[in-house]
């Protein structure tokens, strides 16, 4: 079993507690292929991650002490929820539109693996869930939390009425409503030791802003049919790392503006994707008379276990891409785990269940 706990919403399973069953990596001739986790901790964070807050200068138990501990709290602060606590924001967001609003250098956090918590509950079943957490400046922290949104689902028939013959295209899709959980436009987000679950849009939006880290989370069902994002970049640059991913329809996406950077490694694709797995737009799917698809890419010592395609790059990076180190388990040449263009640099992989040598 690769999901020893579950959270039941609805008619749907999400897990709360997902791990990666069997080998992540391997080595070849003495080098590293697939993801492998690091000093801090297992892959997907939880019991036996190092960095796990455990207090903090503000300790919240209900929705108006959080609120309040917020709306006070400065740089260098933790605003500490313990991890037996369920914070439902669903009325405050359907009747006033809520976000939580974390002040630049400021920490929110619970305590995800110590003692075998699976840290603090943060919720909302309202699908106008526009934004859960928005960052109000740089160098914010969201960690050791549970953060679910209200759409674990895939909505495959309004996609098809939407864009299917006769249909009403965008107008008609986005008459549904999307969600994120955390929004910034600010450097420095930081989120680790998460579990991020059921939005429709992205579970991580950087609109804008550099240096952003993401690491250490397990990212799962978004996968909203046409959105559905793990990490989504606008005009961003981020690391990304040591993430168990499964459920998403991209669990890494760009828009492929210039600016739109990422480094993605030693993550997992754990085995359901509803689409591929890492992706970059082009200038195409934004028609903007270009060919680009972001800055620059690197995608290195991951873990593909899904059998859509892996990587997909639609367009041409400014500087450049480079997939190398990775370990596609369900595919078996390169030219099935990786479709790009120009300036993709494909090398030094794995391919299959039992790889003998890199390509």
């Amino acid at each position: 079993m690769r999901v020893p706990f579950v959270l039941l919403i609805g008619l749907f399973v999400l897990p709360c507690c997902a791990r990666a069953d069997g080998p992540t990596s391997l080595e070849i001739g003495g080098v590293a292929y697939g993801a492998k986790p690091d000093e801090r901790g297992p892959i997907g964070g939880g019991v036996g991650y190092a960095n796990v807050v455990t207090t903090g200068d503000y300790t919240v138990r209900d929705l108006e002490a959080l609120l309040d501990a917020l709306s006070k709290a400065k740089a260098g602060q933790v605003v500490f929820i313990p991890g037996e606590v369920q914070i439902d924001l669903t009325t405050r967001v359907y009747i006033e539109q809520l976000v939580l609003k974390v002040q630049k250098g400021v920490t929110l956090a619970s305590d995800r693996g110590r003692n075998g918590s699976q840290g603090a509950l943060l919720t909302s079943d309202v699908l106008k869930t526009r934004v859960m957490i928005r960052a109000m400046g740089p160098d914010v922290r969201v960690t050791g939390l549970r953060i679910r949104g209200p759409n674990p689902k895939r909505y495959l028939d309004h996609h098809r009425r939407a864009f299917g013959p006769g249909g009403g295209g965008h107008a008609y899709y986005y008459k549904f409503p999307t969600q994120d959980g955390i929004s910034t436009e600010h450097d420095g987000l930081e989120v680790d030791n998460c579990d991020l679950s059921g939005f429709g849009h992205a579970a991580v939006c950087l609109r804008r802003g550099k240096g952003h880290h993401i690491h250490h989370n397990v990212i799962h069902h978004c996968q909203y049919n046409g959105l559905g994002y793990g990490v989504s970049h606008n005009t961003a640059s981020s690391l990304i790392e040591y993430n168990l991913f499964d459920w998403n329809r991209h669990s890494i996406a760009g828009t492929g503006r210039p600016g739109c950077t990422y480094v993605a490694r030693h993550n997992v694709e754990l085995g359901t994707s509803l689409s591929h797995c890492f992706d970059m737009h082009g200038g195409r799917d934004r028609k903007d008379g270009t060919d680009i698809a972001g800055t620059s890419i690197e995608i290195y010592n991951n873990t593909f276990r899904a059998p859509q395609t892996p990587v997909v790059i639609r367009g041409v990076p400014q500087e450049k891409c480079d997939v190398r180190h990775n370990w596609f388990v369900k595919h078996t040449e390169p030219a099935n785990a990786v479709r790009a263009s120009a300036k993709t640099n494909v090398f030094n992989n794995v391919y299959g269940p039992k790889p003998k040598a890199a390509k």
